[in-house]
């Protein structure tokens, strides 16, 4: 997503350099959507991704109007949208296809079971949703089988775990948490919210304003303490704690360039110990603010636990 907007500026050339890298590195799942960039980011992974597409895990997602003007889960709407999807990222089939978000104006078992038919069609090799709430998941299920949620889940967002974890694991989904390293905030490289850009809508986020963004930096406090202990970053004991949770997660951090890209990968070999996971979960505690903002917030499956 940062590669094409909403996390400042951009640049093709290093955002094609980093997915190469990453294909190389051994990382074979690669994520966008259509409101990514209005279209762009599926047009500039489906380049990248040309000549190694047979050897790749490619998702996209729809379910946002152009400009996220509204939602639109309409069955005839969920044909035209995968079609667009597949043409700008030049290939015949998407291994996975999320519903980016619930409509809800449209029952979800008319949006999962026209998602179905292009299972039946070959299309779509297998279904996604993404930020439903447990009952929606099992709901979604009973019409045709899910293979994994996308949700935002990190050390300081943590909503997930009330229940629709548990559900994930009873039906078999796989977790793909989204923002793993809290848009940046984990990372412990922001010391405010002076630092957004104009083209940054983290600026507008509850848990990185003003006083907020005060108290939650004890959890990176925390996360810089076993870094340092650890000769590692500090980002990378937020991948690591997020991979202890589960061998059923698989965390898709947003990076556009590659020497975040590197860091990332190698948080793979860090292990936390139970002390260190304790303390981490104990900061956690302290989080103040939501994850979205308002406008956010009301595109969300109404029935999920969010604080």
């Amino acid at each position: 997503m940062g590669m094409s907007e909403w996390y400042g500026p951009t640049n093709d050339e290093e955002s094609r350099a980093t997915i190469h890298s990453a294909f190389d590195m051994g990382l074979n799942f690669f994520d966008t959507a259509d409101v990514y960039g209005n279209g762009h980011n599926e047009t500039l992974l489906g380049a990248a991704l040309k000549k190694i597409r047979q050897d790749v895990i490619l998702a996209s997602k729809f379910g946002f109007l152009p400009n996220e003007a509204g939602l639109n889960g309409r069955p005839e709407y969920v044909k035209e949208a995968c079609d667009a999807s597949l043409k700008r990222l030049g290939t015949d089939y998407l291994d996975l296809y999320y519903l980016h978000r619930i409509d809800p104006q449209v029952p979800l078992t008319e949006t999962v079971g026209a998602m179905g038919d292009l299972v039946s069609e070959g299309k779509v090799r297998y279904l996604g949703l993404s930020e439903v709430s447990a009952a929606s998941l099992k709901q979604a299920h009973t019409v045709h089988p899910i293979t994994a949620l996308q949700s935002e889940y990190s050390i300081w967002v943590r909503d997930i775990e009330t229940d629709i974890l548990t559900v994930c694991r009873e039906l078999c989904v796989a977790m793909i948490p989204y923002s793993p390293l809290g848009r940046g905030f984990l990372t412990g490289k922001l010391t405010g919210p002076d630092q957004f850009g104009e083209r940054d809508y983290r600026a507008d986020i509850p848990l990185f304003q003003a006083e907020n963004f005060e108290t939650n930096l004890n959890i990176v406090k925390e996360l810089e303490k076993i870094a340092e202990a650890k000769n590692c970053k500090t980002a990378q004991i937020a991948l690591a704690w997020l991979n202890a949770q589960g061998d059923d997660i698989f965390p898709i951090p947003g990076t556009k360039r590659r020497n975040y890209l590197k860091e990332n990968v190698e948080s793979l070999h860090i292990k936390l110990t139970a002390d260190e996971l304790k303390e981490i979960n104990r900061a956690s505690l302290q989080v103040q603010g939501n994850r979205k903002n308002e406008a956010g917030m009301k595109l969300l499956d109404p029935e999920l636990p969010v604080g």
